[in-house]
């Protein structure tokens, strides 16, 4: 997906931003709002609660990207459908009166392409996603969840590929379904005792990445 044509659009506007703090929520589930965002700069994280209030984490988004669901055009407010949590120190927002978003779209071939692709991409996201977790157990989730952190925060180094932010065991079992952070802390043990990670100042080194891979049921 060309973010380029997203930034272009961006910049030729001048959009209010929003700024939030770590741990601050800018919408809930099922709020309704009348507005799209798209994360500036900052990390945050798209999550669900389920009925019995578990919850369960989707995604994390670091790049310029629209981070809110669009639905259809004509709607001045429209049901947040999921979470968005802010997990940087601070993430700045462009927020978009929803239906002048829309306009603009129609009124331009390449955001038309752009949204398409937005499209294109959250699905096969999701059927990748539920692949992931109807296939493998538990430790294959894992596997799949830390390749999916590489894919997002992964760095090179000399010792490995750092995934250059902090998740906690808790967060990483949100993530792929497991009620205990205790269990990922036993998986991540037995892929530090494969040789496949290390942990350093609370930050995993993926140190075998074909290992982790092989792990993944795709």
């Amino acid at each position: 997906m060309d973010n380029h044509i997203l930034k272009n659009y961006l910049s030729s506007q001048e959009f209010p931003v929003v700024i939030k703090d770590r741990k601050k929520y800018l919408t809930y589930e099922g709020l309704q709002d009348r507005f799209v965002y798209i994360l500036k700069n900052g990390v945050i994280k798209t999550s669900v609660i389920s009925r019995d209030g578990r919850e369960f984490n989707w995604r994390y988004i670091n790049t310029v990207e629209i981070v809110s669901l669009l639905r259809d055009e004509y709607s001045q407010f429209t049901d947040a459908p999921f979470n968005i949590r802010i997990e940087s120190p601070q993430a700045e927002l462009y927020r978009i009166d929803r239906v002048r978003f829309w306009q603009d779209v129609n009124q331009s071939f390449e955001l038309q392409n752009y949204v398409k692709d937005y499209y294109r991409e959250r699905l096969l996201f999701s059927m990748k996603k539920m692949q992931q977790m109807l296939m493998n157990g538990k430790f294959g989730a894992v596997c799949a969840q830390i390749n999916e952190l590489y894919e997002t925060f992964g760095v090179e180094t000399p010792a490995g590929y750092l995934i250059d932010f902090v998740v906690t065991n808790e967060e990483i079992a949100h993530f792929c379904g497991i009620t205990s952070a205790s269990s990922v802390s036993r998986m991540l043990q037995q892929l530090k005792d494969l040789g496949a990670i290390e942990l350093q100042n609370r930050k995993i080194i993926i140190t075998d990445l074909e290992q982790i891979q092989e792990n993944i049921v795709i």
